[in-house]
């Protein structure tokens, strides 16, 4: 299972991710491809986000089930703790030093 999140992209890349994704709802995708797939998929993501922000989340093989990247400015960031992800946010002030 694979799952991309956008915020304030560009249609271009909406139109691009419809190809592979199903958006059910407004900037909410899912689909269930390979890895390969799935890293060219973010890449388009990388190459068309603009000043937006993006989350792709998809299922492996580990105690939480699942893993995920981010991409652009966001007041959630990816921490690392004892071997788990999690997520922390950031102060108000501090996401428009991003």
């Amino acid at each position: 299972m694979l799952v991309i999140v956008l915020e304030n992209v560009p249609p271009r890349l909406r139109g691009r991710l419809a190809i592979w994704l199903l958006e059910i709802r407004a900037g909410v995708y899912v689909g269930n491809y390979s890895t390969k797939v799935r890293e060219y998929i973010w890449s388009q993501v990388e190459a068309g986000i603009g000043e937006g922000n993006a989350v792709m989340a998809w299922r492996v093989s580990n105690e939480a089930g699942f893993d995920f990247v981010t991409l652009g400015q966001n007041r959630r960031i990816p921490v690392e703790l004892d071997g788990a992800k999690l997520v922390s946010f950031l102060p108000v002030d501090d996401v428009d030093a991003l």
